[in-house]
């Protein structure tokens, strides 16, 4: 390396932050926004990624990206279970990143090591900072209200409160209001020992890292995230969502979004359609499929519909029923994938029907846009719940997908003097995110505390 540049680094006294994202589509756009606003303070950010899942460095210029590898063929990406892959994960990533994370140590084109910053689910990343002697922030890509739920589970099971009423799904749970025996986080795995141990590791992680940093904001999970304040006590937890908004749009899609459907809906009327997109790991079998699209062409609403390939069950692409395409031709579109912020940002769109994982939930607050509800598993029964019966910005589907049940739906969202208040909760809510992201907002507060000390490191 030239002299010259090392001396420049020296004086500059660069900062340089590495980190590593959980190689699903959930987790590594909020951290990868997250090296964005990192970026933007003076930061410079090496990504170290896994090669499954891998982020398009042509996206972010301004990132070195490192990748390892990880052990996993695509055949074993797309049909394990979402926390055996995180466990083979940890199992397999471990040596191959401390050592390019030792290359990197040793090799000063981008400065020292400062810091690095993981996903929280990455607990093997504990031991390989203790070995190298490197601080560690954690990022959490869930809900306040889901670690609130999960530390609220382990004393209630330990004290066996809820035997009672595990017959009993519909039941409240009177020690975490609102949520039900039903909606507590689905972390289905073909070994049952699988989340125990994943979650005992995580939690130790966690409480040895030097903060924790959350995709939310004051204004939305003050209640919660008080709780998990105190959980986690003495470890900091730094609340500075939304991150796509604070990081101007930075995002890393694993699918080809597909932006023809933003001239479709330039076309339509204010607040008129919904948009209907269940994420990018969830399925529904054919039958499923075949209700909502008559549920849809029933309701008379036009839609933009998201139907990726492998979003039905067995199968890369199935056709609609019949009749359906000449029932709603001149109102419907359907799309493999979209830019999903940008299409709740536009004024035609006026409800969101999904799955309710974290970052979608977040988007759909924070453009203003009231939601359907169809949780499918992880945090995302509990972001539903919250989002029906806290914050009261959207409603649930609770006896899963019946043409009958969800025209019903659409129109109370869409049409209904019920889905015009929920659009003014939201709209609120929609406000208070904006607070947040202003200077002396509690997220810009959040970041302003995050950067001085990361530079004090």
């Amino acid at each position: 390396m030239d002299e010259s540049k090392k001396v420049q680094i020296q004086e500059k006294k660069i900062h340089h932050l590495v980190i590593l994202p959980l190689p699903f589509q959930g987790h590594i756009n909020p951290m990868l926004q997250l090296g964005t606003i990192l970026h933007s303070k003076g930061f410079s950010i090496t990504v170290i990624h896994t090669h499954s899942n891998s982020p398009n460095p042509s996206n972010f210029p301004n990132f070195n990206f490192e990748p390892i590898p990880d052990g996993l063929s695509d055949h074993r990406l797309w049909t394990e279970d979402p926390l055996t892959l995180v466990s083979i994960l940890n199992d397999t990533c471990q040596a191959p990143f401390h050592d390019r994370l030792s290359r990197l140590i040793s090799d000063s084109q981008h400065g020292p090591v400062t810091c690095i910053i993981t996903d929280e689910l990455f607990h093997f990343t504990k031991a390989v900072a203790d070995q190298l002697k490197l601080p560690r922030i954690l990022l959490g890509t869930s809900s306040a209200a889901c670690y609130a739920t999960m530390s609220s589970l382990d004393f209630l099971q330990q004290n066996g409160l809820l035997s009672i009423t595990d017959c009993q799904p519909d039941s409240l749970i009177p020690e975490i209001p609102p949520l039900r025996i039903k909606d507590i986080p689905d972390f289905s795995t073909t070994d049952p020992d699988t989340f125990e141990r994943l979650w005992t590791n995580m939690k130790n992680a966690t409480m040895s890292s030097l903060g924790y940093i959350m995709n939310t904001f004051d204004g939305l999970e003050s209640t919660a995230l008080k709780k998990v304040r105190e959980d986690r006590h003495p470890i900091p937890l730094i609340a500075m969502g939304p991150l796509y908004k604070f990081s101007q749009g930075a995002s890393n899609s694993l699918l080809t979004q597909d932006y023809s459907c933003m001239a479709w809906l330039d076309k339509q009327v204010p607040q008129s359609v919904i948009y209907i997109s269940f994420g990018s790991s969830a399925s529904i079998d054919k039958t499923h499929m075949e209700e909502i699209a008559w549920g849809l062409a029933n309701s008379d609403q036009p839609f933009l519909w998201v139907l990726r390939p492998g979003s039905i069950s067995g199968h890369d692409w199935v056709e609609l029923p019949e009749g359906f395409e000449e029932k709603t031709r001149e109102r419907g579109q359907i799309i493999k994938w979209a830019p999903q912020p940008e299409v709740l940002a536009h004024p035609s769109v006026g409800g969101f029907w999904t799955h309710n994982g974290w970052n979608s939930t977040l988007e759909s607050i924070c453009e203003g846009v009231p939601m359907l509800c169809s949780p499918y598993l992880w945090d995302q029964k509990v972001n539903a719940r919250y989002v029906s019966h806290v914050w009261r910005v959207g409603m649930q589907l609770e006896n899963g997908f019946e043409r009958g049940e969800i025209e019903w739906a659409i129109r109370r969202l869409m049409v209904e003097i019920e889905g015009e208040e929920m659009r003014e909760r939201v709209h609120d809510l929609k406000e208070n995110a904006m607070h947040c992201l202003e200077k002396g907002g509690s997220s810009y507060e959040s970041l302003e505390s995050l950067v001085d000390f990361i530079m004090s490191l």
